[in-house]
């Protein structure tokens, strides 16, 4: 439960986070024990990725889940923190910028203070990313969504020229300036993590820059350096997580030993801080 009295005051509080320079650092979670752990960390916020969200409600990511299910998700993630709360809606969980815009009001409801919408598309035989057209429509709807609750909603439009291999630099700057245009108040462009293609997206993009980061990645401080603004690692997170529990499962049912369940938290130090509502 946020120590905010609002909704609204929690929106502000997470716009301001967005510093470039003095990233916003994501650990993202999935469920309710990933978020209270990330928080426990000293996280400022929580956003969720929706390839872990996704698959602990029993689907692929990819659009497959449902916007009521992933809703009533993020709404207990909601519940147990009091940071504010980001969420990955994927591309909308709709069809078309109305739909766009009931699950902004869903999440919304929710308590959610950020989302993240991406110009992909899973459809088979379909182009890598939706056309620059619709998608400023479905980011306006999104931002017309939130006004119309009166919540500065932060809306970080992802970009996934690089992440699909279907743009260059310039093809990501139009995109992100049309974006913008729209509504959109953060860019995230995943799968960019070379240095000099980081510096000029922080110096071309007007907004706050999300960079995806893990494992091949320039640190924290380095993307401090060059500018950006956010830094969240998606599903990695989620990908070591279940990482654990195959080759601890493996190995129990191979040689039956146990050297991959060292290291756990404690069962006393999980019960206390997952224990009930705070």
């Amino acid at each position: 439960m946020t120590h905010y009295d609002t909704l609204r005051e929690a929106a502000v509080a997470f716009r301001a986070l967005h510093v470039p320079g003095t990233p916003l650092v994501l650990p993202n979670a999935w469920d309710v024990p990933s978020a209270r752990l990330v928080e426990d960390a000293g996280a400022a916020a929580v956003a969720t990725t929706s390839a872990g969200l996704s698959w602990a409600l029993g689907v692929a990511d990819g659009d497959r889940a449902e916007r009521e299910r992933v809703s009533a998700a993020v709404g207990r993630i909601v519940a147990a923190v009091r940071v504010p709360v980001s969420a990955d809606i994927e591309t909308g969980y709709a069809k078309d910028a109305e739909g766009v815009a009931d699950t902004v009001r869903a999440v919304l409801a929710a308590g959610v203070v950020g989302v993240n919408i991406e110009d992909a598309l899973y459809e088979e035989g379909a182009a890598p990313l939706r056309s620059v057209a619709e998608q400023r429509e479905r980011i306006a709807a999104a931002r017309e969504a939130a006004d119309a609750e009166g919540v500065p909603l932060f809306v970080n439009a992802r970009i996934d020229t690089f992440l699909r291999g279907a743009g260059d630099i310039d093809r990501t700057l139009e995109r992100a300036a049309a974006f913008r245009a729209a509504g959109a108040d953060g860019i995230f462009v995943p799968g960019a993590v070379d240095p000099g293609t980081l510096k000029l997206l922080v110096d071309g993009v007007d907004a706050p820059l999300n960079v995806l980061a893990g494992p091949g990645a320039p640190p924290v401080a380095e993307l401090a350096a060059l500018g950006v603004a956010r830094v969240s690692t998606g599903s990695s997170l989620a990908e070591a997580a279940h990482a654990v529990v195959h080759r601890a499962a493996r190995e129990l049912l191979g040689t039956g030993t146990y050297e991959s369940l060292e290291g756990g938290l404690a069962y006393g130090t999980l019960n206390t801080l997952l224990g009930g509502r705070r």
